[in-house]
């Protein structure tokens, strides 16, 4: 996928979430159905990961390649990703719900700042992904917690399927489509 694609698909991806959360009461936002995250939880863990990509993207390049390494396969697409992701969280359950429960309930007072960052932090990675060389992006390599080290290109591509997939749970725990 070209970098101006990915940064589109970044784009569509929150203004869908952000259309969605138009729509919601603000109760929602600190009370959500039983042992799921809230409104306000889903949006934080948005936030969460990509303030850090953000910040690690913000790092020179050869400190990717001193401390990661450089890519040493072929740079797998969107469909691979997206397929491997869904995997890993049905491979590793437990661990994913043991590192997600230390994630802190937003204030409904929070709600406008957490937004307003989200959409920051979204600009962002558009803007740094269209500045990155082909070849960075292919080549230098991050750590995910959960699928180990992907390539640049890869991780934003993750980082958009990332909020699709959020978008599809909150639609889903708060009844107005089905999840598939």
């Amino acid at each position: 996928m070209e970098k101006e694609e990915i940064a589109d698909l970044l784009e569509e991806n929150h203004n869908t979430l952000f259309k969605w959360l138009e729509d919601q009461p603000n109760e929602n936002w600190e009370k959500g159905p039983d042992g799921k995250w809230t409104v306000g939880q889903q949006i934080l863990h948005l936030v969460n990961s990509l303030q850090l990509l953000n910040n690690a993207l913000s790092y020179p390049r050869f400190f990717f390649k001193y401390k990661f390494g450089l890519c040493n396969r072929e740079p797998r697409d969107y469909k691979t990703i997206v397929s491997k992701y869904c995997q890993e969280l049905v491979d590793n359950k437990d661990k994913t719900k043991k590192y997600n429960q230390k994630l802190k309930k937003p204030l409904l007072k929070d709600r406008e700042r957490l937004l307003t960052k989200l959409q920051i932090q979204s600009k962002k990675l558009q803007f740094k992904i269209k500045k990155i060389s082909d070849v960075n992006l292919d080549t230098l390599v991050l750590p995910h917690p959960l699928m180990g080290k992907m390539t640049i290109r890869e991780i934003i591509m993750w980082t958009a399927y990332h909020t699709e997939h959020h978008t599809k749970i909150l639609i889903m725990n708060y009844g107005e489509e089905t999840y598939c």
